[in-house]
């Protein structure tokens, strides 16, 4: 008589399985797991639980409230908080009135409710020094795969889910939903089932309830094919990415990118390489985005990206560009005052900070570049923007030059000429970031000096600060 299969034993195995593979789980790893009540989440809390002596693991659990579903949704909560009660594990939950917010803000509830699932995990990492444990199981990762496909995602989208994202994990990701609720069944663990998951009102569940059964009278392993098909995207996706990576660097110029080189890349490289420079400039990039920045190379112009971005081709260059409509320019700050000013002392070519001498390998040309003497300052200078007349006199090359030629021949984008912080007395311009001192500012040996740098601070979308 054939051994009856141990589905639930099989399932724990898969886990461990994938974790080792993927090298999800490290001896001494701290793993919130994303706690929503259902067989998915409470499965991996279980078999997290089951291992933690294993892996020596400290276990936490996370539940979001979305505030969506009433009475049921206060249910799941007191589920969860129950159910970590019994395990012994800490539980974080925290309240979102999801409605109220996607109304705000004009997306969908279900858009909204993933970003602040997403919010509260990043926040949980960094508090804890966490990894964020998600219940995605196979079939997630089909009909995730097949949503991207009718959205016409392209061959990224066909990834589907992938099984670490930063300190996102997926441990059940190779495990199917029949084996989840197989394992719940053989250890008789409860779980709460979200009633919206049983409507058609969301696309994704949409998926589950109509297409997928039809998929599975057509081929009984349709979820099986469709994950194996996404491996093997994956690895055809990651080859394209490293082969655009590698042309990026031929193409990359003073100020952007060659728009000529990126025109002789193969179509297909191209489109990687074009989305990579979105990416690096944080901004979002879909197939028709890329088809006109391709336009826009050849004739010249400016594609909307969204979300505050645009890509620019000029002069030869592609370049990502931030909406600079909302950028404050530098108010006039008494450089003494100004945060990034920090004062040094040189003493026989050495940079010393706090009596503390700093590293030969920083004392760079940048670095230098960055030094003012304290000689030359006044008690009127002051940090600024560039201004109408404003002139400066480069010590590398004699010549004195309006700020506006300046910036031209440096080919600064012009929509960012206006955000250069520049160091002044009165109308003297004396420093210029990216440029360092004029010519009749030395730097001795000895005596002491300022030391600026700056850096894009996103929250006021102006160039902020960062000491050394």
């Amino acid at each position: 008589m054939s051994r009856k299969p141990d589905i639930a034993a099989d399932t724990l195995n898969k886990v461990i399985e994938t974790a080792e593979k993927y090298k999800l789980i490290f001896d001494g790893d701290t793993i919130v797991v994303a706690l929503s009540g259902g067989a998915d989440s409470v499965t991996l809390l279980h078999i997290l639980n089951s291992v933690k002596e294993l892996y020596n693991l400290t276990l936490r659990a996370a539940h979001l409230n979305h505030g969506i579903r009433g009475e049921e949704a206060d249910r799941d909560e007191d589920f969860v908080r129950k159910l970590c009660e019994s395990m012994g594990v800490p539980l974080d939950v925290r309240r979102e009135d999801i409605p109220a917010i996607a109304k705000e803000c004009g997306k969908s509830e279900e858009l909204c409710g993933r970003e602040a699932r997403y919010a509260f995990f990043a926040a949980l990492s960094e508090q804890y020094g966490a990894k964020i444990a998600t219940a995605h199981n196979r079939d997630d990762h089909a009909e995730t795969v097949l949503w991207n496909l009718v959205r016409g995602a392209g061959l990224s989208g066909l990834c589907g889910i992938p099984v670490r994202r930063g300190e996102i994990i997926r441990p059940l990701l190779g495990c199917s939903r029949a084996q989840i609720e197989a394992y719940c069944a053989e250890h008789q663990l409860a779980y709460v089932t979200d009633s919206t998951n049983l409507t058609a009102a969301y696309t994704r569940n949409r998926i589950r309830l109509e297409v997928m059964p039809i998929l599975r009278r057509l081929n009984e392993n349709a979820e099986g094919n469709i994950v194996r098909t996404a491996q093997i995207a994956r690895q055809a996706d990651e080859y394209f990415n490293d082969i655009s990576e590698k042309e990026l660097k031929s193409c990359r110029i003073d100020g952007g990118y060659d728009c000529e080189k990126l025109l002789e890349l193969p179509e297909a490289i191209r489109g990687y390489a074009i989305k990579r420079i979105a990416d690096d400039a944080h901004a979002a990039m879909n197939h028709r985005h890329v088809v006109l920045v391709t336009q826009a190379m050849r004739d010249g112009g400016a594609v909307e990206l969204g979300g505050g971005y645009t890509a620019v081709c000029a002069q030869g260059i592609l370049r990502i560009v931030a909406d600079h409509s909302k950028k404050k320019a530098f108010e006039s700050v008494l450089l003494r005052d100004f945060p990034g000013a920090v004062r040094v002392e040189i003493k026989g070519g050495e940079v010393f900070r706090n009596g503390k001498p700093i590293p030969r390998q920083k004392i760079n040309k940048l670095f230098v570049n960055n030094l003012i003497p304290c000689a030359i300052i006044t008690d009127e200078t002051i940090v600024r923007v560039r201004r109408e007349g404003d002139t400066f006199r480069d010590s590398r090359r004699g010549v004195t030059k309006s700020l506006k030629k300046l910036f031209n021949e440096r080919k600064i984008p012009r929509e960012d000429r206006d955000s250069v912080p520049v160091i002044a007395n009165g109308s003297d311009v004396i420093w210029i970031e990216g440029v360092g001192c004029c010519e009749r500012v030395e730097l001795s040996r000895d005596g002491e000096a300022y030391y600026i740098e700056m850096t894009m601070n996103e929250d006021i979308e102006t160039e902020g600060v960062h000491h050394a």
